[in-house]
């Protein structure tokens, strides 16, 4: 009798949402109450969209959302991101069900390399330790020394005990942190974000016209001639970070725009702008509060990482976080 009435609930549920009668805030008090019954918590990019952003348990870049996944006792982990970020969830949880809402939102960067590749590379270069940039797969993971986020990405490789570094997959970064560390050479894959590599300098110039008393602030993945004529250079936390704490009033922002939200809505005295617009990750923009209610529903769209790809990866972040 009781599983007959919760299922004829879940019924209910179903149909309401299938025939698009729910408002956002409808739609919002069904993820609470399912959040609450379920003992999930609800992991949110930075990079995601502002509804998403103002439900998430936590809100943050690849390393806190890594962080805070693996301090958490919920049952559930709804990550709203990309692919290798719920992944990385679940190598750090595997006791937890993740689940992806989108599960089909990917990361072009990540996609540029994958084990073939990886090892390729490796023999190019025998010996060569590897550092690999989170916005990987798994299994690249795996075949790796040691991860890397875009915010400790400078830590990681200075603390390699090697002078020689292959660092994948992402050229830019690897660009900044070589520039970073004159006493180490870092080998980068070719790979990068298309999102941030798609910035140019006339937009960077044309801005500092516009805006000639505001800072530009930009993420290294952004080409090696737009980090040059930046202010400052930083990860999605510590552009909002640097952007909250300094007594500037104008930014212009060179990072995806999902962070606005965040510098707007906790900073509502400053002045943001967007660098280029093409600063957009539609990967990360395809996830909506129905996908959310309905990953939480059923349960559905899970993360499973095959367990020896599982430890080996996790190596590679555990000597990242212990170095965080």
């Amino acid at each position: 009798m009781y599983f007959t009435i919760i299922y004829s609930l879940l019924l209910e549920r179903v149909d309401t949402m299938t025939k698009n009668t729910m408002t956002d805030q409808e739609m919002i008090q069904e993820i609470n109450q399912l959040r609450r019954e379920k003992k999930a918590v609800i992991l949110a990019h930075n990079y995601q969209v502002p509804e998403i952003q103002d439900i998430a348990d936590v809100v943050g870049d690849s390393l806190k959302l890594s962080q805070e996944a693996a301090k958490t006792n919920a049952d559930i982990i709804v990550l709203s991101g990309v692919h290798f970020m719920a992944e990385s969830v679940k190598i750090l949880s595997p006791d937890r069900k993740v689940l992806l809402p989108v599960y089909d939102a990917g990361c072009p960067m990540a996609d540029m390399i994958d084990v073939e590749k990886l090892r390729k590379f490796k023999e190019e270069n025998p010996n060569v330790p590897v550092v690999c940039y989170v916005n990987s797969s798994a299994e690249v993971k795996a075949e790796s020394d040691i991860c890397c986020t875009s915010s400790n990405a400078l830590k990681v490789v200075k603390s390699v005990h090697s002078d020689k570094v292959l660092f994948i997959p992402d050229k830019n970064l690897g660009d900044y942190i070589d520039r970073q560390l004159p006493e180490k050479q870092v080998i980068s894959w070719q790979g990068f974000c298309i999102t941030h590599h798609r910035v140019k300098t006339t937009e960077i110039d044309a801005v500092r016209q516009q805006h000639p008393e505001a800072s530009i602030l930009v993420h290294p993945e952004c080409a090696p001639e737009i980090v040059e004529k930046a202010d400052f250079i930083g990860s999605t936390s510590e552009i909002i970070k640097y952007a909250t704490e300094s007594d500037g009033k104008t930014f212009v922002i060179g990072t995806e725009m999902g962070v606005l939200h965040k510098l707007r809505k906790n900073n509502p005295h400053k002045k943001f702008y967007l660098l280029s617009p093409a600063l957009v990750c539609f990967n990360m923009k395809k996830t909506t509060l129905r996908d959310i209610y309905l990953a939480l529903l059923n349960e559905e769209k899970e993360i499973l990482v095959e367990e020896e790809v599982r430890l080996r990866a996790l190596n590679s972040l555990k000597r990242m976080l212990e170095i965080s």
